[in-house]
């Protein structure tokens, strides 16, 4: 379906939105940009970048968003079959002093290290004070036991990037620009500024006035936060993370980053941290991407599959400017004034009986489930009303399916048949699912009573 521009009513509602922000969050300048149905479809920008009105094509800094760069390198690693993500840190990336750490645990943040290196504020001050991996992680690396809660770690990301080199013998940025940059068409993109760039600015929490910020190379810090980019680069980066790129990676594997991984705030079940990416979750739906600060920077990308929609905030300002909010308002006033039209409904070309005569009706129990047939060949299984246990499968080939989501992803879904062909029952991690509530003629575990059911005087 060809993207329709967006309404001149939307249009000023998001030029309205950014305005206010750079008003009250006093930010020397800020640029946004709005993604719909894989699209660019609005840029706002607000005040000026060397006596320019900043656009697209100017880059900012853009923080721990790099994170989630160097996180589609590591799972493309996993994907070559290089490593597990079970696997320790010690197998590929020996002699740091903390190899007991897995490295899903430091994708998502659960691997107790401390959140900053000893010494000296690293954003503020050279490399040079950092130039082993001993110095990022210092004599005391850990804060909470391995594993054990979300603990945000910027030295767990230099780990991450010093693994990915010593894998694939080069330095992080030349493989980030060779395996995710250049395929995605990210040219402006990059570890040291280009022109047209914008300076970093502090504003004084109480008069309306500046003070340039070092601009730093964070050496072996780099995979956590080192990127300059562009909202035009992000508006493409984030349609990646919405449908995936082969040349890149799959959409399966960038689903499997942006499932939840860790509750990334005690008590609040609503925010949780995947792969190398933020989730926050809402009624309908969830904002998935990524925020990022560096001494004079802030950032974010939102994306929201519900919707369709993906947005972008870059300011040149220390604090004081909410771009996490930001982004995440633009998204809801595209999704509200214009909500996504669907796609049309199509029958399906073709259909294996063999798997159409398992949809319907299921009981785990006494609970009533239904089996879904997918466009795609996957199905899924889930309650017939209300909440509870529910996944996708996807098709194994063999007459069974894994799951890909929810509580019984990874496990593996079958039909059991008769040896006259006919389905007995469905075998789902031990579970059995019967036509009938408690089907006497399966084997339901435990056994049926004889006397079937009854009425209770």
């Amino acid at each position: 379906m060809t993207n329709e521009e967006l309404l001149p009513a939307t249009r000023r509602a998001l030029t309205h939105r950014i305005a206010t922000a750079q008003t009250e969050g006093r930010a020397p300048s800020l640029v946004a940009a709005v993604v719909r149905g894989g699209e660019l479809v609005w840029t706002g920008s607000r005040t000026s970048v060397d006596g320019h009105g900043p656009d697209e094509n100017v880059q900012y800094r853009i923080g721990s968003i790099t994170k989630t760069f160097t996180a589609v390198l590591v799972m493309r690693l996993r994907d070559e079959g290089v490593l597990d993500l079970a696997d320790p840190l010690e197998k590929h990336l020996p002699g740091t002093g903390v190899g007991e750490v897995t490295i899903a645990e430091l994708l998502s943040h659960r691997g107790g290290l401390a959140a900053e290196t000893p010494g000296q504020w690293w954003e503020r001050s050279p490399a040079s004070l950092r130039p082993e991996l001993s110095d990022v992680l210092g004599e005391q690396p850990f804060k909470h036991p391995v594993g054990r809660r979300f603990h945000y770690s910027n030295p767990g990301y230099t780990l991450l990037g010093s693994l990915i080199e010593a894998l694939r013998g080069a330095p992080w940025e030349d493989v980030l620009r060779r395996e995710v940059l250049e395929p995605l068409g990210l040219n402006r993109t990059s570890g040291q500024p280009m022109a047209p760039s914008a300076g970093g600015w502090a504003v004084h929490p109480w008069a309306d006035v500046l003070l340039p910020e070092p601009v730093e190379d964070l050496g072996l810090m780099a995979p956590a936060g080192q990127l300059w980019s562009t909202t035009a680069d992000l508006a493409r980066f984030a349609v990646f993370l919405m449908r995936g790129d082969d040349r890149v990676l799959c959409l399966d594997s960038v689903r499997e980053m942006k499932a939840p991984a860790a509750v990334a705030e005690l008590g609040d079940t609503e925010q949780t941290y995947g792969l190398g990416v933020s989730i926050v979750r809402f009624s309908g739906g969830a904002l998935i991407g990524h925020t990022g600060s560096l001494p004079g920077f802030v950032a974010s990308l939102w994306t929201c599959e519900e919707d369709d929609v993906a947005a972008v905030v870059l300011a040149n300002c220390t604090s004081g400017l909410p771009v996490a909010t930001v982004a995440a308002e633009l998204v809801r006033i595209v999704a509200e004034a214009e909500p996504r039209i669907p796609e049309p409904w199509r029958p399906l070309p073709e259909v294996d009986p063999s798997v159409l005569e398992l949809t319907g009706p299921w009981h785990w129990g006494t609970s009533t489930q239904v089996l879904r047939l997918a466009a795609d060949g996957a199905v899924q299984l889930g309650p017939l009303a209300g909440g509870g246990r529910g996944s996708r499968f996807r098709p194994n080939g063999d007459g069974t399916w894994t799951g890909l989501d929810g509580y019984y992803a990874g496990e593996l879904l079958r039909a059991v048949r008769r040896p006259d062909g006919s389905v007995s029952h469905l075998d789902l991690g031990s579970f059995v699912f019967t036509r009938e509530p408690y089907d006497a003629k399966a084997p339901v575990p435990g056994g049926v009573d004889p006397e079937g059911w009854r009425g209770l005087a």
